[in-house]
């Protein structure tokens, strides 16, 4: 377990702590159009290796996928620090994205070799804990090596946490091989178009809005690409005999049910955590570093209420209480962070996020384990990526709705919260130019735009404090809506785990363990 998390703790780190040295490696690889592509190849890569190492891992076992993992991951991890180019680095971190996704499979899945369902709870939320601690550290790691010995340590950190991990992992992970009856066959056509529908849907979900316009050709061509290759995928996975995505799995009721509700708590988390900090800086008006660090309290009740989840889990043995508080209070906390507004404090944020990540926590542990238990066995890795899987692609889903929120409803508001007098000084023109919400979030370009306004006198520099507190009631009822749009999925999220079935725990990982477990409880009982 030690070897494992250690493992995890470097997979997460790398998905949080690039973003703070972004600026310098761009300001010194230049490239600034493949900024984007740095994070956008990470999360493509991670995400359509998932499902994929999960079945085979089901065939051929467990560590080779996991030793290998941490190889090619701390291998890509040197040679993205060795990039000369803006391009070389978005190719390295693609390739640690396999890595990445290979190992968070993994380290879900092997958990189910190592511990019954009885006991798995525990330490699931070891698991989560180690995982949220290592999205909130990130970005401090990352400011830390960057202004000390540079951005390309920001990389090579995982060198030698990787290499402990490893030798843990080679010399103390055992061998446990799969129980497969008869010949395997690998689907390879499946594995082809799995990628095929996943790679343009996640380039459309990242790229719109963004780098292209939602109704621009280029999303278009991405989109159907997809949905036709998703179509064939299906038709792919239903006549092949070992399917790297088993469609029997979404036959499950308890499987379908889990999936569905992590994917939708995966997508109002990010509605949270990528909205808060902006809210935070903008709105509130606080330092870039107090918006930064506004996020640690929600994370740190994240990993307190995981860990006290997972132990209450393996105690009770039930998982759907913990379910269904998870969702209910994390509902209550996205609908208390949409009541924010212009007037709100810096604590009642704290307060709305803690009650937000209290939820997140209480339920996180649930959905891994609970797949675990009502699937066969032999299934256990392709059921487990899946999960993570689904929270990936729910996570996307939510960053591409909650942006395209905040942009549809920016400028109207803007618009609207400027005063008559000034609208009619300014040209339309002028104002078309200052309706893009990045202006008034980069404190040097409104350092500029308050330069040239302030050039024609004090009543310019009076405009322009309109302007800004224009934007600010602006940016405060767009992303008020985001969170109201994130307590709409939490709510659907809660409504659909109601219908969750709760099934005993298996207190065996061997069926024949179990089943004489269970007639013995069963005779006790007589």
């Amino acid at each position: 377990m030690a070897g494992l998390m250690l493992a995890l703790l470097i997979a997460t780190l790398d998905s949080t702590i690039v973003a703070t040295a972004m600026p310098r490696i761009v300001a010194e690889l230049h490239g600034f159009e493949h900024y984007s592509g740095v994070v956008t190849a990470y999360l493509v890569a991670s995400t359509a290796a998932l499902p994929i190492a999960g079945k085979l891992s089901d065939l051929y076992g467990r560590k080779l996928f996991l030793v290998g993992s941490v190889f090619w991951f701390v291998a890509a991890s040197a040679l993205c620090g060795m990039s000369h180019s803006m391009f070389q680095l978005v190719m390295f971190r693609g390739l640690q994205g396999v890595g990445a996704g290979v190992l968070q499979a993994m380290a879900f899945t092997t958990i189910a070799d190592l511990y019954p369902p009885a006991e798995r709870g525990r330490v699931i939320g070891w698991v989560v804990s180690v995982y949220a601690l290592g999205s909130v550290v990130g970005p401090f790691i990352g400011g830390v090596l960057t202004d000390g010995p540079g951005w390309r340590w920001v990389f090579y950190v995982n060198l030698p946490v990787g290499a402990i991990a490893l030798i843990i992992l080679f010399f103390y992970f055992p061998h446990i091989r799969p129980v497969i009856q008869g010949k395997t066959k690998i689907d390879y056509l499946g594995s082809v178009m799995l990628v095929a529908w996943v790679v343009p849907i996640l380039l459309a979900l990242s790229w719109g809005g963004r780098d292209y316009p939602w109704r621009s050709p280029m999303i278009y061509s991405l989109s159907g690409a997809g949905m036709l290759c998703l179509a064939i995928f299906l038709m792919v996975e239903i006549r092949a005999s070992e399917p790297v995505l088993p469609v029997r799995l979404f036959l499950n009721p308890i499987v379908s049910n889990a999936i569905v509700v992590a994917a939708l708590i995966s997508a109002g988390l990010f509605g949270a955590t990528l909205f808060i900090p902006l809210f935070v800086q903008t709105v509130i008006g606080k330092t870039a570093t107090q918006s930064g660090t506004i996020l640690t309290p929600l994370t740190m009740a994240v990993v307190v209420t995981a860990l006290i989840s997972g132990q209450l889990i393996t105690k009770l043995g039930r998982y759907r209480p913990m379910a269904i508080s998870g969702t209910a209070v994390m509902t209550v906390g996205m609908y208390m962070l949409s009541r924010l507004g212009l007037q709100s404090s810096y604590a009642a944020v704290i307060r709305d996020s803690v009650i937000a990540g209290l939820g997140m926590g209480i339920a996180s542990p649930v959905f891994n384990l609970t797949i675990q238990n009502a699937v066969d066995i032999r299934l256990v890795g392709a059921a487990t990526s899946l999960v993570q899987f689904m929270r990936s692609i729910g996570a996307a889903l939510g960053v591409a709705i909650f942006g395209s929120i905040v942009t549809n409803n920016f400028v109207p508001a803007f618009h609207q919260a400027i005063p008559r007098q000034t609208a009619a000084v300014l040209p339309a023109w002028v104002l078309a130019n200052l309706d893009n919400p990045q202006i008034y979030m980069s404190p040097d370009a409104a350092k500029a735009i308050d330069a040239r306004f302030s050039a024609f006198g004090p009543q310019g520099h009076a405009v322009w404090l309109t302007l800004q507190s224009a934007a600010r009631t602006g940016l405060a009822v767009s992303i008020q809506r985001v969170f109201l749009a994130a307590t709409f999925v939490m709510i659907a999220a809660t409504l659909i785990v109601l219908f969750l079935r709760e099934i005993p725990l298996r207190k065996s990982n061997r069926p024949q363990e179990q089943a004489k477990l269970e007639v013995q409880e069963l005779s006790e009982i007589v």
